[in-house]
């Protein structure tokens, strides 16, 4: 099943994220290439692609996992919440309707 995943950032969390983003990017990789992932990106602090220092709010995954623990768990484990990037992470089955 899908999952939705979104992690709210802390106040001034640029610096933070920029320091757990490869580790960040390699757990993401790796569901990739288990063919797992539908997508995945942040939410730009600003109206525009590059936010440059205002930085992001947050970030959205959409991803397969076999149940709402094992997503979870996952998301617990992201570097951006060992590193104090996420103030919180929630997790929430997620069903596809379009594109079919």
């Amino acid at each position: 099943m899908l999952y939705a995943i979104v992690g709210q950032d802390v106040p001034d969390s640029l610096n933070q994220r920029l320091a757990a983003r490869p580790a960040h990017l390699a757990r993401l990789q790796a569901l990739q290439q288990a063919g797992c992932l539908l997508l995945a990106g942040p939410f730009p602090a600003l109206d525009s692609n590059d936010p440059g220092p205002a930085g992001f709010t947050g970030s959205l995954i959409v991803a397969e996992f076999d149940d709402l623990t094992t997503a979870q768990t996952w998301a617990d484990a992201d570097p951006y919440v060992t590193a104090g990037v996420y103030a919180s992470v929630s997790v929430k089955p997620f069903r596809k309707v379009l594109p079919a």
